[in-house]
């Protein structure tokens, strides 16, 4: 992993970092509803036979009404994109899924977790890669198409977030984005004084 890369795990494990992240980025209701005073960092060393061990993805656990709602960012530093980067992302949550039964922490009769899968990327170029996987599976003819696996990631494209949009959020994640989209002293000096 390169320097840089664990530079952004370490950012993404402080629980501030996660906070401001989900709080400025994910524009949907059910935030509102999550306790982030329970921000528990997971291990994510899941290992298989035939995949690595993902070092680079960092997991969470926070409280939401009732029960654990899981957020697996996966920080994306590749120069190229990923094309079956949803594909990638059902393996690793299979295999959260997995460790959680395993381990006991989902019991008999009671239901895995959300998870909100998000792709964290910094690269140059656009992403292009399909957000869902129904868009990379051939059409199933007749009641087949039941029966396909479906999933669908968030994903935040560091490169392209406008400079007001981080001006508005003025939070820790934001900051984070505007140093890194800087191209200039003046730049890194806006982005600094988001913090003020």
């Amino acid at each position: 992993m390169a320097k840089h890369d664990q530079s952004y795990k370490q950012i993404f494990s402080n629980p501030r970092m996660v906070e401001d992240l989900l709080r400025g980025y994910v524009k949907q209701d059910w935030i509102k509803r999550i306790d982030f005073s329970t921000l528990e960092r997971v291990n994510g060393s899941f290992v298989s036979d035939n995949l690595k061990q993902r070092s680079e993805d960092v997991i969470w656990r926070v409280l939401m009404d009732d029960g654990w709602l899981y957020i697996y960012i996966l920080l994306e530093f590749q120069s190229t994109v990923d094309r079956f980067m949803v594909v990638r992302m059902l393996t690793y949550i299979g295999l959260l899924y997995q460790d959680l039964i395993k381990n006991g922490r989902v019991k008999e009769g009671e239901y895995l977790p959300p998870v909100l899968p998000l792709v964290l990327y910094n690269g140059r170029t656009p992403w292009k890669a399909a957000l869902d996987l129904d868009k990379l599976v051939a059409p199933a003819p007749g009641k087949l198409k039941e029966y396909q696996a479906s999933l669908r990631y968030l994903l935040i494209d560091e490169g392209r977030l406008q400079a007001s949009e981080l001006q508005q959020e003025r939070n820790l994640a934001s900051v984070l984005f505007a140093l890194e989209n800087s191209r200039d002293p003046q730049e890194m000096e806006r982005a600094v004084s988001l913090l003020v």
